[in-house]
C-alpha cells in the first residue's frame, strides 16, 4: 500500500495487505493486497492470529504425542517446550489457583500464553506484525478470560453465592452495614471489570510502544534526506540501536505473556476462593 515505508506508524497498525520484504525483484508489488472472505475483509493481523494458530496445532499436538508416548522428552525441542509447560504449572497456576485444582485450568493457560507469545514474536519478523499490538485483540483474549473466571466462580459457589461472594466481610455496627455493603458491592463489580480491562490495556500498550520505538529509530535513517547529518553516521548509529532494542523486544515478548498467563491464573484463583 501507497506510504508504508513512509509512516512508521503502519508497522503496528493493522491494514488489509501483507509485506512481502523478502520478495522484491524489480517491478514486483512489495505488498498482496487480502481478499474479503464471505463480506468480511481480511487483515494482516487476522493472518498473523491464523499463522500462531497452525504454528500451534502443527508444534504442540505432535509435543503432546511426544510427551503421551515416553516418560521423558526426547530432544532440545521437545525439552524446551516442556520446560515451559512445567514451569505455567508449576509456577503460575498451581501457586495462583492452588494445588491440583489447578491442573483443569492449565489447557486454557497453555494455550493463552503460546498464543501471546507466537503473537509478539511475529512482529519481530521482517514482514511480520505483532496482533497484540491491537487493543481489540487483547481485549478479546481479557474477555475470554473474563468469562472463564466468572463462569468458574459461579460453577464453585453458585450464581448467587459469586456474586454476593465478591465483597469482604465488614465488621461495622448494623446501621452502617447495609450502605457500606452495597458500596463495596458496586466497588467490587467494577473492580472485576476493571481489572479485565487493564489486563487487556498492559498487553496492548507494551507491544504497541515497543514496535513504535523501533519503527521510528529506523525512521531515522529516512529522514537523513530531509536533514544535513551524514547518512554514514546516522545509520550505523539507528541499525546498532534497533538490534539492542530488539533484544529487549524480544525479553519482552516473553515477559508480556507470562504476566498475562500469570495474572489470568491469579483472576481465576480470586474467582475460585474469595476473600
Amino acid at each position: 500500500m501507497p506510504g508504508h515505508a513512509q509512516n512508521p506508524l503502519t508497522h503496528v497498525q493493522d491494514h488489509p495487505s501483507l509485506e512481502l520484504p523478502w520478495f522484491s525483484p524489480p517491478h514486483f508489488e512489495h505488498t498482496i493486497e487480502l481478499p474479503s472472505v464471505f463480506g468480511f475483509q481480511l487483515t494482516r493481523f487476522m493472518v498473523m492470529e491464523l499463522l500462531a494458530g497452525l504454528f500451534m496445532v502443527l508444534v504442540l499436538l505432535p509435543l503432546a504425542r511426544h510427551l503421551a508416548s515416553r516418560p521423558r522428552a526426547v530432544g532440545l525441542g521437545p525439552n524446551l517446550f516442556e520446560a515451559m509447560l512445567l514451569f505455567i504449572r508449576d509456577q503460575v497456576a498451581r501457586p495462583a489457583i492452588g494445588g491440583h485444582a489447578a491442573d483443569r485450568f492449565l489447557p486454557y493457560l497453555w494455550t493463552s500464553f503460546f498464543f501471546v507469545l507466537i503473537c509478539n514474536l511475529l512482529g519481530m519478523i521482517p514482514g511480520g506484525s505483532s496482533p497484540t499490538a491491537s487493543v481489540s485483540v487483547t481485549g478479546v483474549l481479557a474477555l475470554a478470560t473474563f468469562i472463564l473466571v466468572v463462569s468458574s466462580g459461579m460453577k464453585e459457589m453458585g450464581v448467587a453465592g459469586f456474586w454476593l461472594g465478591v465483597v469482604p466481610h465488614i465488621d461495622v455496627p448494623k446501621a452502617l452495614y447495609k450502605p457500606l455493603w452495597g458500596l463495596m458491592f458496586v466497588i467490587e463489580i467494577a473492580g472485576l471489570f476493571i481489572r479485565h480491562i487493564v489486563l487487556s490495556i498492559r498487553l496492548f500498550a507494551n507491544m504497541f510502544a515497543g514496535h513504535v520505538v523501533l519503527s521510528v529509530i529506523l525512521g531515522f535513517i529516512l529522514m537523513v534526506k530531509l536533514f544535513s547529518f551524514p547518512f554514514f553516521v546516522v545509520a550505523p548509529a539507528s541499525l546498532v540501536g534497533v538490534i539492542l532494542l530488539s533484544i529487549l523486544e524480544l525479553f519482552v515478548a516473553f515477559l508480556q505473556a507470562y504476566i498475562f498467563t500469570f495474572l489470568s491464573a491469579l483472576f481465576i484463583g480470586s474467582a475460585l476462593h474469595p476473600h
